[in-house]
């Protein structure tokens, strides 16, 4: 299998990305519930700590893409694309509500493919990451997703001429604005995601992927979403904002933790039985 690993991404990022994962889960419609069997490309994220030199050197280190397609080709059934964070992005961007981001702290445990005992701790601090923030976000993805689907933003999204040309409209990017809808309002009364999405959403969002609803059904319910977003911005019980202070100890004593049985591997030490 070929693999396209992203133009800014080098050995190093590989090597800092791969070596130093604490964490990797399944993303996508698998873990959502909602791929249709046979069609479904593997999507993957994983959380890395970076070595010193990276954090408190001048060598750079976000992130670490590779594909088994190459850059802007569509993945097929059974390509793989992952995406490895620094842990210091993915909580930048885990704290701000980033929808996809968020969800390695929700996936089952039969989705999680890298587990350490930092990426344990990292999935218990979800309570700290997530605040209102997270609503907004998806809302404002929502959004712009029915926005493009109408043609009022960046033009109609075209990216699969096939589901156009057979139901009219692009069914699968229809239903990721739904599911944003349903996961924002169940994060916001919640708290949490339930993975794969529960019934009887997860039936209807499979039916509108396969065109057993109507562009007017998928919007009608996207504007119903969105209102009840809105509202919970207000009345939910998440906080307005993320616990910073516990975000930034963990993330401090991840760091100094790794690096130090690091360097006690490379002198050879064990670690106290």
């Amino acid at each position: 299998m070929s693999v396209f690993e992203n133009p800014h991404s080098t050995p190093a990022h590989r090597r800092v990305g791969l070596g130093g994962e604490i964490l990797r889960v399944l993303v996508g419609s698998e873990v959502h519930g909602t791929s249709i069997d046979g069609q479904a490309d593997r999507d993957e994220m994983g959380i890395c700590i970076e070595p010193p030199e990276y954090v408190c050197g001048l060598a750079s280190f976000e992130q670490y893409v590779f594909r088994t397609q190459p850059e802007g080709h569509r993945s097929g059934a059974g390509d793989v694309d992952l995406t490895v964070y620094s842990a210091r992005k993915w909580m930048r961007l885990a704290v701000n509500g980033n929808p996809t981001v968020l969800l390695p702290l929700f996936v089952a445990d039969e989705h999680v493919l890298v587990r350490t005992e930092l990426g344990d701790e990292l999935r218990a601090l979800a309570p700290a990451i997530l605040s209102r923030r997270a609503g907004e976000r998806f809302l404002g993805y929502l959004r712009a997703q029915r926005d493009r689907l109408l043609g009022v933003r960046g033009g109609k999204h075209t990216n699969r001429p096939e589901l156009i040309e057979i139901h009219g409209f692009d069914t699968k990017y229809a239903m990721h604005m739904v599911r944003l809808g349903v996961q924002g309002v169940e994060l916001l009364e919640t708290g949490t995601l339930a993975l794969p999405i529960p019934e009887p959403w997860r039936t209807w969002l499979r039916e509108l992927r396969h065109g057993g609803h109507t562009r007017a059904e998928a919007l009608e319910v996207a504007d119903e979403m969105e209102a009840r977003i809105d509202a919970l911005l207000h009345t939910s019980p998440l906080p307005p904002d993320p616990d910073m202070a516990a975000v930034n100890r963990w993330l401090v004593s991840a760091h100094r933790r790794a690096w130090s049985t690091a360097a006690d591997s490379e002198l050879g030490i064990s670690a106290p039985t």
